[in-house]
């Protein structure tokens, strides 16, 4: 299978914005810290003051990072200095690992991303990592994604302040819309607009440049969280992982959720059932230039859960993340190799 290579799947960062690690000042107020080169926990965040108030945007994947990241902020912006709320947008620990670091700050997150942060253990991934040399290729692998982060030095400090379907909230005078996009990328997902400087923070709705990850789908809410982007008519759109971008974007991440969904639903019709046999078969084309193109596993198991779906009433569990990272190792190797 093939899909027609065109070029308008690369350069999706804003040229105003160079996408160097740092803080990064979009005006009004606003800014976006980014952390290069977007792929496994290389997580973005925000900040955005008003009237010498603050509000921090998702904090980074240990304590040390979002540290320094919270020391820039303070020195480019003096209402940094005390950090009124924190946002997170979903339960990954590259969104909220550091919520630590702003001890009396409120944590407002979706119900749902609250009850799955309780779930992903930072203690966990300390202990994956110490048993990785023992694990094989699928211990190569999480190593070389995960080995640069100290999760064992991660004070957690779980949301304070939980939602559903819609909050808005302020920062001085500036209002900020929270709106529940989840489940998609993960199963409580938010999106924060600020209408003031015409920009969206997405979450892990949006991977820019590198291969978006749907765990939790259905692969139709992701497609349906992107489309609520573009009707909020944002200039700036700060996503989860990669450069800053508009709305070429997210339709960019559109356009490869829509191409791996129409290819894999080719493949369940032919009566495949392997995820790994139908995530090698499919050709990406321009989409191989994106990072971590082996993420396509997880993309397909959702959407073979899909039309399992569609086809009995019934939603299959989502398999164990060990076995997607299982997957992702064998097509990494074999890209390499």
């Amino acid at each position: 299978m093939s899909i027609t290579t065109t070029g308008h799947y690369a350069g999706l960062g804003l040229p105003q914005f160079s996408y160097t690690k740092g803080l990064h000042e979009l005006g009004n107020g606003s800014f976006a810290w980014l952390q290069p080169d977007g792929g496994w926990g290389w997580s973005n965040a925000g900040l955005i003051t008003d009237s010498g108030e603050s509000l921090l945007i998702d904090t980074l994947y240990d304590m040390t990072l979002t540290a320094d990241m919270l020391a820039v902020m303070r020195d480019a912006a003096p209402a940094a200095k005390s950090i009124g709320t924190i946002i997170n947008t979903h339960a990954n620990g590259d969104h909220c690992n550091g919520n630590g670091c702003c001890p009396q700050a409120d944590i407002i997150a979706s119900k749902t991303a609250a009850a799955e942060q309780e779930e992903e253990s930072p203690a966990m991934m300390a202990a994956l990592l110490e048993q990785a040399d023992d694990m094989g290729a699928l211990g190569a692998y999480f190593k070389q994604a995960f080995g640069a982060f100290d999760f064992a030095g991660v004070e957690r400090r779980l949301p304070t302040r939980l939602f559903e379907d819609k909050l808005t909230i302020s920062v001085g005078t500036r209002p900020l819309d929270l709106i529940e996009v989840g489940p998609a990328h993960t199963g409580g997902d938010v999106l924060v607009h600020d209408k003031t400087a015409k920009t969206v923070y997405s979450g892990d709705i949006l991977f820019i440049e590198g291969t978006p990850i749907c765990w939790a789908g259905p692969i139709s809410n992701c497609i349906a969280a992107c489309e609520t982007i573009l009707s909020l008519e944002p200039e700036l759109i700060v996503p989860g992982h990669g450069p800053i971008t508009d709305r070429r974007g997210v339709q960019a991440v559109i356009g490869y959720l829509t191409y791996i969904r129409d290819e894999a639903r080719i493949l369940w019709d032919q009566g495949v059932r392997d995820v790994l046999t139908a995530a090698q078969e499919i050709a990406l084309g321009d989409f191989d230039s994106w990072g971590d193109a082996e993420r396509i596993a997880i993309n397909v198991s959702t959407l073979f859960r899909d039309f399992e779906a569609e086809a009995t009433g019934t939603r299959p569990d989502r398999p164990n993340p060990a076995e997607l990272f299982g997957l992702m190792a064998t097509i990494h190797n074999a890209r390499a190799s």
